[in-house]
């Protein structure tokens, strides 16, 4: 298989990256319009990931935010956003950057998109030009765009793979299905 030097998977990445970046910014300028709704879930100790020691504590890994009705100050940059929510009663200020998100799903129109954390993509596009330099193919992970299921849970890692559940009319489109083999 021939060596990809132009590493479409990572720029795939990115405009799934910017998709999100988009939706969030036009949420934070004009809120968000009918029953549209985000669950977004991130690596809780990313680099440039800002959340309380008390969520870290609950969410050692990663964790999932719902932007629905309760939520303030929403504010999207290059890199990043920012955002209010309330956990228990308590506020809280999240900085999530775009790099640590590992999903997006909005439930009201069966959209998501599925990400590769970017420290996984980093160490990818190292050894892809460490095999670039030995003649042998990348292996970088490909970005999956996903429809998820019709419950409004957020998809787990089996619900992602290339095959549907039964009667749920979903389908899972992996990027590297279209690259000749």
């Amino acid at each position: 298989m021939p060596t990809d030097h132009i590493r479409y998977d990572l720029l795939t990445s990115d405009a799934m990256r910017g998709v999100l970046r988009r939706v969030l910014t036009d949420a934070a300028e004009h809120g968000l319009p009918g029953e549209h709704h985000f669950f977004i879930t991130f690596m809780s100790k990313a680099d440039g990931v800002t959340i309380s020691s008390r969520l870290l504590a609950q969410y050692p890994e990663e964790m999932t935010i719902i932007l629905q009705h309760q939520f303030w100050d929403l504010t999207v940059t290059e890199d990043h956003f920012e955002v209010g929510l309330s956990f228990g009663g308590v506020p809280e200020r999240l900085v999530v950057p775009f790099s640590a998100i590992k999903s997006f799903f909005d439930p009201s129109v069966q959209f998501g998109l599925q990400f590769e954390p970017a420290e996984t993509e980093k160490a990818e596009t190292e050894k892809a030009e460490i095999e670039t330099n030995a003649s042998e193919p990348s292996t970088a992970p490909s970005p999956t765009a996903l429809a998820a299921p019709a419950d409004h849970s957020q998809p787990t890692a089996a619900e992602t793979e290339d095959k549907p559940k039964p009667g749920q009319g979903a389908e899972v489109v992996r990027l590297d299905r279209f690259r000749k083999k």
